[in-house]
């Protein structure tokens, strides 16, 4: 073993969970995960401690925090447009409630540090602007309104001599192998022809690729000037929605959709349907929202964490979706 202590991942069954483990281990770090769900087989190295267990238990979270030098705080429920009433007690209490218990017991313990994976989406719509970690967040769905609660009790958390110990990373959208929601969405449609485009796609967009995220999580947790701050995590570009669609179309050996449908009279046709599925009961197939989710602009700066951390990110649009849809052909995927 290389003399590095043991770091406690939260979370690490999700989308990103498992390429975080991953990178830890090959820099030498012995490894604890709490998840509420088992891993799947082989997911990661042998030697890989897995706790089972929720982020909303007190004693859970304590149990599994014995002993660790630092923890990667990725455990949530993640982004939903649409979040009926009925799940965002659930939300709070999991995207909040359980950073409490993980601080609490962080600071029980003498945790060193504490990385925390937020999310762009605190910041709201950049509407042209060019947003760094000096905006002021207007977070607009509940999903992000929590993540922004998250972050004040991790960056207000302390040390016993006083000092900050936890660092903030917002993410871009984060790609890759394991994706989930609209962008596996986009990937599976057109990689059947299957997806006709809404407007003129001028509309920006911020990401990073899963391996990048996670070399950011293990500088944020080794560097001693990245505690008590917030860092945006990207490629390093913007890129607009065609620039996306035609990037994956040649991951994929595909032609890009050549046609694209108006986004007023789409707009207004869905707020219809949503209108008269809502009257009579029913929670429609599609709202406004997405529309709106679909060709927002959210144009993030990541340059601090370049400048201030050394991070370089190693993907760019092309080599990031080409991975992914390589990955997720020999899976069986795609």
């Amino acid at each position: 073993m290389s003399g590095k202590k043991l770091i406690l991942i939260t979370g690490a069954t999700g989308a990103v969970g498992p390429v975080v483990v991953n990178a830890f281990r090959v820099a030498g770090y012995p490894v604890r995960t709490l998840s509420i769900d088992a891993p799947p087989s082989g997911i990661w190295p042998n030697d890989v401690e897995t706790r089972a267990g929720d982020v909303t238990d007190k004693i859970a979270v304590l149990e599994a925090m014995r002993g660790v030098d630092s923890v990667v705080h990725m455990a949530a429920l993640l982004h939903n447009v649409n979040l009926p009433p009925m799940l965002q007690k659930k939300y709070k209490s999991i995207n909040v409630g359980g950073t409490v218990k993980v601080v609490e017991a962080s600071l029980k313990v003498g945790v060193r540090r504490i990385v925390f994976f937020s999310t762009i989406s605190v910041y709201g719509r950049s509407d042209g602007r060019i947003l760094t970690e000096d905006s002021m967040p207007e977070p607009e769905t509940f999903y992000a309104k929590t993540k922004y609660d998250a972050e004040k009790i991790i960056i207000a958390a302390k040390g016993p001599d006083g000092t900050k110990i936890g660092t903030i990373l917002r993410l871009g959208t984060v790609y890759g192998p394991r994706i989930k929601g609209n962008y596996q969405l986009l990937l599976k449609s057109l990689a059947k022809n299957r997806f006709v485009p809404i407007g003129r796609g001028a509309s920006r967009r911020t990401m990073i690729y899963d391996k990048d995220a996670a070399q950011a999580a293990k500088l944020a947790l080794e560097h001693p000037g990245a505690a008590g701050k917030i860092f945006n995590v990207s490629d390093g570009k913007f890129h607009t929605l065609n620039e996306i669609i035609s990037t994956i179309c040649k991951a994929l050996d595909r032609t890009p959709p050549r046609l694209s449908l108006p986004i007023g009279p789409i707009r207004f046709t869905t707020g219809i349907i949503e209108d008269m599925a809502r009257m009579i009961g029913l929670q429609p197939l599609i709202m406004r929202a997405s529309i709106d989710k679909y060709t927002e602009d959210l144009a993030v700066d990541g340059r601090r964490i370049q400048r201030e951390l050394g991070f370089v990110p190693q993907y760019n649009l092309l080599a990031g979706w080409q991975e992914t849809v390589r990955e997720m052909r020999k899976a069986g995927k795609l």
